[in-house]
């Protein structure tokens, strides 16, 4: 269903590839003024061509982000803010796999300090605007591998540093996204922000690429990616989490092809919702809402 989003602004994390640029140029041609995140430069600009050139609109620029630095986030905050006066639309799209322990310059594992801690400051920060340009909306997206993180997060061991296997790590990432959104959820009642988290399905993109694994993951990805589904059908989703108005008020769901579904029991947890928020606070310095 085409959605008219027409003098909405929008922050795409992780904008310059995959389904996050797909899901630019859907919401570029639906009349948005997209801003798209990179961690590279160069790569931003390159992809900032290309999506203004299949959107058929100008109204695209892309800032860059580390998601890796909480310094980092916070400079990109503070630039975001300065320059737009308002924010209708932020999607959470940025992640990572690693085959391979790493850690952030914070010293988080880097795989929950992207996927989970650099976009909880993130959103904190651009809180205030979002509430400011209500009704508005945050998209987080999360995986059904999220399903994988049998047993919940293991709070005694967020950071991986007595075990690390690269997969169940990015499973516990993903259910942190779950308990995020539940949990700013409730915290959001009666402002007239919403959020919402979403499966994307299995996509082929450069998520997973051989930066980011090595060894079996990357054989994987590679003997698996027949069966992948294209950016452009894994943006599908978040484009209408993002922009269907019959979601207006909806809030602290999961959807799955564009439809509500139930996540695993793990995710449901709001006493580990909790925690997981008063620890993320504590880990990134955000101030509590």
């Amino acid at each position: 269903m085409a959605t008219n989003m027409q003098g909405k602004t929008v922050l795409i994390t992780g904008g310059n590839t995959g389904i996050g640029k797909a899901t630019a140029i859907a919401l570029a041609r639906m009349g948005a003024q997209v801003t798209i995140t990179s961690r590279s430069p160069d790569k931003g600009e390159a992809a900032l061509a290309d999506i203004r050139q299949q959107a058929g609109s100008d109204r695209v620029a892309c800032m860059r982000l580390d998601l890796a630095s909480l310094a980092g986030v916070r400079r990109f905050a503070e630039e975001f803010l300065a320059t737009h006066p308002r924010l209708d639309v932020l999607i959470n799209n940025a992640g990572l796999v690693l085959s391979t322990r790493s850690e952030t310059e914070d010293g988080f594992e880097s795989t929950l300090g992207v996927n989970h801690l650099g976009h909880f400051l993130l959103t904190n920060l651009l809180l205030p605007r979002l509430k400011e340009s209500a009704p508005s909306r945050i998209v987080v997206l999360s995986s059904d591998a999220h399903r994988g993180a049998f047993g919940g997060l293991d709070f005694d061991d967020l950071h991986a540093r007595r075990s690390y296997r690269g997969i169940p790590v990015y499973c516990r990432s993903k259910l942190a996204n779950l308990l995020f959104t539940v949990e700013l959820a409730d915290r959001l009642r009666g402002t007239g922000v919403t959020v919402n988290a979403v499966h994307p399905g299995v996509v082929a993109s450069e998520f997973g690429g051989p930066d980011d694994t090595r060894g079996i993951y990357r054989w994987l990805v590679k003997m698996t990616h027949w069966a992948l589904i294209s950016p452009e059908k894994g943006a599908r989703t978040s484009v209408h989490v993002a922009s269907s108005p019959e979601l207006e008020g909806v809030s602290g769901k999961y959807f799955v092809r564009s439809k509500p579904a139930r996540s695993s029991r793990a995710a449901q947890d709001r006493g580990a919702a909790l925690r997981l928020w008063e620890v993320s606070e504590q880990l990134t310095g955000a101030s509590p809402i």
